[in-house]
């Protein structure tokens, strides 16, 4: 157990990500299926190096998906690691480039890389080229990868330029898309804790 804390606190390196757990999904999204199948066959997952492409609009439950892959993989002693490209980006700046190889390579001695929210970042010629870097080394790890996007995936099959080309295709090349669609959960989550505030205000 002291083990499995260890792992989670440096794999799940934002605190709201403990709460993303099968335990805490309201069931709304059929989707959740695919990422209880996804955990159940992990062995097979991880022999094959099957990943997953996450994509659709903003507050759909990618992250919260991942999430619950993540935490279930993790309370299995799994090593998984749960970031974003600025995260990865903040780490590897003004850093030598020894440095930069060595903590890059870190990142595939985790059983499952997730990266959360790819797009969000600034698309500078460093930051793609760090990104490829990433996405290739993972890659040739042949190790699972897990991104979740707001991009459509007609974006993501038609680049704007080679860098995103070269990015979009490695992961297309090994993570399998699935669809988010549906229902704003994050916006009705907002909504739900507005009227809760109300209602706590609004008490004498």
């Amino acid at each position: 157990m002291e083990r499995v804390k260890r792992r989670k606190a440096q794999g799940l390196q934002d605190r709201y990500l403990y709460d993303y757990t099968f335990a805490n999904d309201n069931g709304q999204n059929p989707v959740m299926e695919k990422a209880h199948a996804y955990v159940e066959h992990w062995k097979e997952a991880y022999r094959d190096n099957t990943g997953l492409l996450l994509f659709g609009d903003v507050g759909t439950g990618k992250s919260f998906f991942a999430g619950c892959i993540a935490n279930a993989l993790l309370d299995r002693d799994v090593p998984v690691l749960m970031t974003n490209f600025p995260s990865i980006l903040n780490r590897l700046t003004g850093v030598f480039a020894e440095d930069r190889a060595t903590f890059i390579a870190s990142l595939d001695d985790y059983s499952l890389l997730v990266i959360d929210d790819l797009g969000v970042e600034r698309s500078t010629e460093y930051a793609m080229e760090q990104m490829f870097t990433v996405i290739d080394s993972r890659y040739r790890s042949k190790k699972p990868l897990i991104v979740t996007t707001n991009l459509k995936l007609e974006e993501i099959k038609n680049p704007p330029d080679i860098a995103h080309a070269r990015v979009y295709d490695r992961i297309l090349e090994w993570c399998a898309p699935v669809l988010f669609s549906g229902k704003n959960f994050r916006e009705e989550g907002a909504m739900a804790t507005k009227a809760a505030a109300k209602e706590i205000v609004s008490k004498e």
